[in-house]
């Protein structure tokens, strides 16, 4: 690695041989954790002098995997990039973990913890295999990962909007919670009406994230810099997406407060114009893909304004 900024190389980068050698390091490493369980499996006990060989074959691997990984410049993508950490940091916490266990467990036989911590390590280790090889195999796996999260948020305030007037009917009466008959556990009609705008802007980012990794996956490319740029800005804010849907569906259960309500929606409306005006502007969003954008740009402004209106008045 040159001296000055990690993750710059003296020879111009290449991804095929930065795989070849993060595969490799993970190999070496999944063999020395072997080695190692293998060495304390059964008396005798290795002596100090393989203890040694040992630890030093285990920190030569670890700072192999940490040097490879530091070869990854961010300009072939911080999605690309993160997803590769997370995997680093997986394999070294693994070995981590599996060093305490033998150094805390019994010496005269292989635990079943012991066990468990190798199978843990050789698991991180071929999880390499996995990984996205491009910058535009990380951010459809982001976006992937993102659609799921929204999916699941959708569908469980569907269900929980369907099952009748009381949202809180599965839980037992409970002194400290109240009986079901308290209104607080109910939604009004005026509540339903503000949460079908609610559920509209809630749908209309499952379609979003649907339609951007539709088109990633059509169109996205990682040849250039600028390409690589707009797929991670694209990664980043689709990031947003979850957690504001999360926030807006948690405060639609009653007691409604109409005001958190209004200002949550309007986080969330804020996270999908941003998204949609960054798809349309990037190069995974050619004319045939404009469509879309309008249409659900569309479908956001006419549910927020949904939601000013019935609240309006209860502010």
């Amino acid at each position: 690695v040159a001296e000055g900024e990690p993750g710059e190389c003296r020879e111009p980068f290449e991804l095929p041989r930065f795989w070849d050698a993060l595969g490799q390091t993970f190999q070496i490493t999944s063999q020395e954790a072997t080695k190692l369980s293998l060495a304390f499996s059964r008396p005798p006990l290795p002596s100090s002098e393989d203890c040694q060989k040992l630890s030093e074959d285990i920190q030569n691997a670890i700072l192999a995997i940490a040097t490879v990984y530091y070869w990854l410049p961010k300009s072939q993508g911080t999605t690309l990039r993160k997803m590769v950490r997370d995997a680093t940091t997986e394999v070294v916490e693994g070995m981590i973990q599996l060093t305490d266990t033998i150094l805390n467990a019994p010496l005269e036989s292989l635990s079943q913890e012991q066990l468990m911590s190798t199978g843990g390590v050789w698991e991180a280790c071929e999880q390499v295999s996995n990984l996205p090889r491009d910058n535009q195999a990380a951010v459809v796996s982001a976006l992937a990962a993102c659609l799921g999260v929204v999916k699941d948020a959708v569908e469980e305030m569907e269900h929980a909007l369907v099952e009748g007037q009381d949202p809180y009917g599965d839980i037992m009466e409970d002194e400290e919670l109240g009986f079901r008959g308290n209104r607080d556990t109910y939604w009004s009609e005026a509540d339903r009406q503000l949460l079908s705008s609610c559920m509209g802007l809630m749908k209309a980012s499952k379609a979003c994230l649907k339609k951007v990794l539709a088109a990633v996956k059509a169109h996205g490319k990682a040849e250039s810099p600028e390409q690589i740029a707009q797929l991670d800005d694209l990664a980043d804010i689709a990031n947003e997406i979850s957690p504001s849907v999360d926030e807006l569906a948690l405060s639609m259960y009653p007691p409604v407060n109409p005001l958190a309500v209004r200002l949550n929606a309007a986080k969330l409306a804020s996270v999908l114009r941003k998204v949609l005006e960054i798809a349309k502007t990037s190069h995974v969003c050619p004319p045939s893909e404009e469509g879309w954008v309008q249409f659900l740009t569309g479908a956001v402004d006419h549910n927020m304004n949904k939601v000013k209106n019935f609240t309006q008045g209860q502010l």
